[in-house]
């Protein structure tokens, strides 16, 4: 599922309330609220009647939105159930099949085959799983949702604008939870705003065209930035005693190199005329990645370094690149109830955690490695046991958390 807007990266930071869809009545009353400002966007009446008429919230759709496997997985299992044997065997497949349309597509906008097919591979497994569930309900459950209803309601504005547009049908209108559309799982207002009619055909299909599907995809990631002829990042090994401090800094890869960092086998790193930035997101233990300006690219599609790291090591699997030489460990997970004692210990300490919201996110983990160097721990800004210890957190385990 995609969340390709930097505004939802922000919004699942905020403090998920209590489970579960508004009641009837208010829902019924924000539905009245996004009638009227649907039509203050010129949708037509018939469109908003026939869409919006009779619809119910959906507590499914408010249970996935609390447990999107992003935040709720360790980055060993994440990678392991994503960048898995049988999606590089058929996304390998993929490009043979589909070669020459893939390759025309990396001509006209730089994005090469292997990161088109990861995408896909990672979004519906390869047209396999594209959704079933009414894109509507889904979206006017999230609207009227207090999380991130302002998001949602714009998402749903744009869904009815595809109908109206004729762009889609309304029976073509189901996705996922989320409200994503087709092979690559666009939004609504990706849809509008870059697929494209790839086939010629004079109408735009992400489910039944892929050349439609593949060109969109291709389409949006130009214009969030990619940059032909750059990786995304890659695996890096670090020196003996690296100061982890650096962990998140943006600097020239030679000045990486000079700290000592060398490519996962051991070679120097390339002499790459761009900055990147160094990320250690399993701590100590687990691998580090330099990432570089199109690893931003891909967090733009979805605002998650684990995601972002599954399409950039699927992408390498794709064309025979071995896995990785330092895999996450396979460790207890942290629960959600020791995350936010963590972050609420780090506030009461005088360390900026952010909000308590039982998410190991950026600014978590940099509280975490203040902590870290207050204590002349080792600071990779990963709470291990020594750290919850010295918090005086008693761990529970019970769901995995991965950023």
């Amino acid at each position: 599922m995609s969340r390709l807007l930097k505004a939802l990266a922000a919004a699942v930071l905020l403090p998920a309330p209590a489970m579960g869809a508004l009641p009837a009545d208010e829902f019924a009353s924000c539905l009245d609220g996004l009638r009227d400002r649907a039509a203050a966007q010129d949708v037509g009446p018939a469109t908003i009647d026939r869409l919006l008429e009779g619809l119910t919230p959906s507590e499914r759709v408010i249970e996935l939105d609390r447990r999107q496997p992003e935040f709720t997985t360790t980055l060993h299992d994440y990678l392991n159930t994503r960048v898995d044997a049988g999606r590089i065997r058929h996304g390998r497949r993929m490009l043979r099949e589909h070669a020459d349309l893939l390759a025309r597509i990396e001509a006209d906008y730089g994005v090469p085959a292997r990161y088109l097919v990861a995408f896909w591979g990672l979004e519906s497994n390869f047209g396999r799983t594209t959704g079933s569930m009414s894109t509507v309900r889904s979206l006017a459950t999230l609207a009227c949702d207090r999380r991130r209803g302002a998001f949602f309601e714009s998402e749903l504005i744009a869904a009815l604008q595809l109908v109206d547009e004729q762009t889609v049908s309304a029976a073509q209108l189901r996705g996922s939870w989320a409200g994503a559309l087709g092979n690559f799982q666009f939004l609504p207002s990706v849809y509008r705003g870059h697929a494209v009619d790839a086939d010629g055909d004079g109408r735009i299909d992400l489910w039944d065209s892929l050349p439609d599907a593949a060109e969109s995809a291709a389409n949006f990631l130009r214009a969030r930035g990619w940059t032909p002829g750059q990786r995304w990042g890659r695996e890096v090994r670090l020196p003996e005693g690296f100061d982890y401090r650096l962990a998140g800094r943006q600097q020239p890869v030679s000045e990486w190199a000079q700290a000592g960092l060398r490519r996962a086998s051991g070679e120097s790193l390339p002499a790459a005329a761009l900055d990147a930035r160094l990320i250690v997101p399993a701590g100590a233990e687990g691998p580090a990645f330099l990432v570089y300006p199109n690893f931003d690219v891909i967090m733009r599609w979805n605002p998650s370094r684990a995601y972002a790291l599954s399409v950039g090591l699927l992408a390498d699997r794709l064309i025979g690149a071995p896995p990785l030489n330092q895999p996450p460990p396979d460790r207890p997970a942290l629960a959600i109830d020791t995350i936010e004692a963590l972050q609420t210990a780090l506030q009461q300490r005088g360390f900026d955690a952010g909000p308590v919201d039982g998410r190991l996110g950026p600014q978590t983990r940099q509280a975490v490695r203040a902590f870290q160097n207050q204590q002349a721990m080792t600071r990779d800004g990963y709470p291990d046991r020594g750290v919850l210890s010295a918090l005086g957190i008693e761990q529970s385990e019970e769901s995995n958390h991965v950023e």
